[in-house]
């Protein structure tokens, strides 16, 4: 498929100590609305840029993630991506690829090349494929596959989780499971609130958080409500806290684990979810989830819609 960037024709460096000009691009995901969703930086032109490197650079942009983008390994492939938050890399998250393919698709097509429909990155979670929404000629989103089947891994109680996120064991719903880390590329711990007032009291609590992570590869909180009241444009209200305790305003990873979760709880072969997020951090969000399960297998799909934010370089 080759990749699509601008990093594609140009030769390595056999000076990787030199200074180089890079592009970048930021985008917000999982929203039509500049400055809404899930804000993502994209490094273009990564190639000669050390772990170290990317991850001073990702925490000099703040953002949840930043995105490097490298030639791929194999050729049949677009290209190869790593994924960084402001204090590590991650293996694989949502929107970084949504928004990674919606730039990678735009600049081609500002080059004039023939539009792109389907992308797959290299990524230490294995092969993420992508598949870029269209409408009008222009592109306005993407939709992933995760990386991997849904694995359920250790369960915490009610009164442990609750208290991460200032809440009491009563506030926590049981009715389909105890709160659980949960992965389908990326692990978090997910739970279900009894109500929307719930949701919108949530306050971190480090001393609690350190308490439960890590765990089995978690670091985060995936909370979400059924009660969506009169909001008849979602099925579900959630909200994600980190460690660091940021709150993510859009979280892929976490919405097609909790998708293929409630999959495998309810029997049904397959799911599909309307999941409004970031409501109550002033960055609304909308993820729009499918899981399908068959022969003991859940896998899902997670696209939204992006809008391009700015454009710019450094050198480094």
């Amino acid at each position: 498929m080759g990749d699509p960037s601008p990093s594609s024709a140009a030769p390595r460096e056999k000076n990787q100590s030199l200074p180089r000009r890079r592009r970048y691009a930021t985008v917000d995901v999982f929203t039509d609305g500049m400055f809404s969703g899930n804000p993502l930086a994209v490094v273009l032109e990564a190639e000669g840029l050390s772990a170290e490197q990317m991850q001073t650079i990702a925490r000099e942009f703040n953002y949840v993630e930043t995105t490097f983008v490298f030639p791929p390994r194999d050729g049949s492939h677009t290209a190869h991506v790593r994924i960084f938050t402001p204090d590590r890399e991650v293996p694989f998250a949502g929107h970084p690829n949504i928004g990674t393919a919606f730039i990678l698709a735009r600049r081609a097509t500002d080059r004039g090349d023939p539009p792109l429909k389907n992308l797959v990155f290299e990524e230490a979670a294995g092969l993420v494929q992508i598949e870029l929404i269209w409408e009008n000629d222009s592109v306005v989103g993407a939709e992933l596959l995760s990386p991997e089947p849904l694995a359920r891994r250790s369960e915490v109680s009610p009164a442990l989780a609750a208290a991460c996120l200032g809440l009491t064991a009563d506030d926590v719903s049981t009715e389909r499971n105890l709160p659980q880390v949960v992965s389908a590329g990326l692990p978090s711990l997910v739970f279900e609130v009894k109500s929307r007032a719930a949701l919108r009291r949530v306050l971190p609590d480090r001393q609690s958080f350190e308490k439960v992570f890590p765990l089995d590869g978690a670091q985060a909180i995936y909370v979400y409500t059924h009660d969506v009241g009169a909001d008849t444009g979602c099925d579900v209200h959630a909200r994600m806290f980190t460690r660091r305790m940021v709150e993510d305003p859009a979280t892929g990873s976490a919405a097609a684990a909790l998708t293929a979760l409630l999959t495998e709880i309810s029997g049904d072969s397959e799911t599909h979810l309307r999941i409004r997020q970031g409501e109550d951090m002033g960055r609304p969000s909308l993820l729009l989830t499918r899981a399908q399960s068959h022969l003991g297998v859940t896998r899902t799909r997670v696209g939204g819609r992006c809008v391009a934010v700015f454009e710019g370089s450094f050198t480094l």
